[in-house]
């Protein structure tokens, strides 16, 4: 792999790059303004309601320190709230509103049309292949990650928060 277009890790960084230009024409296209990681945010809260920011970031995989910008972004475009929690004041607890489902609602077709798109040079079959290999090579090397993806029952801590490794 002496070839730099052999390298995954370029190869990984610009089929990033593709992705998130096919995601923001799509949802633009769509008259949504939003990212790939606000997506990620808005659909993980809404299927986890009342989790805090800290196990928003490890559900969608994205940094700790970063995660209360997007956060931020999505309360003050109406689709998000933020209050305090019962169980932990110090923790902030999130719920998607109901301009939050409506989009989610309506961004749907254009979200899956990005991935389509994305996928357009493969086969069916194909696509399913590097699906499962990517994801593959991605759980081996998640803890490798600055932001690890934290979905199991492993990572939980007693009060429903994902604990960091």
């Amino acid at each position: 792999m002496t070839q730099i277009d052999d390298m995954p890790g370029h190869l990984v960084r610009r089929f990033q790059q593709i992705a998130v230009a096919v995601f923001h024409a799509e949802v633009a296209d769509a008259g949504f303004d939003l990212t790939p990681v606000q997506y990620a945010a808005l659909v993980s809260v809404n299927a986890h309601p009342d989790i805090d920011q800290v196990t928003l970031a490890g559900l969608i995989a994205y940094d700790r320190t970063t995660i209360a910008g997007v956060v931020d972004r999505l309360v003050q475009k109406g689709f998000l709230t933020r209050e305090v929690s019962d169980r932990d004041r110090r923790a902030r607890v999130l719920r998607v509103t109901d301009a939050g489902l409506e989009t989610i609602g309506n961004i749907t077709p254009a979200v899956e049309e990005a991935q389509k798109v994305m996928l357009g040079g493969l086969t069916d079959e194909e696509a399913r292949a590097f699906l499962r290999l990517l994801r593959k090579a991605t759980d081996a090397a998640n803890d490798l990650s600055r932001a690890p993806l934290r979905t199991s029952s492993t990572d939980a801590t007693a009060d429903g928060r994902i604990r960091a490794k």
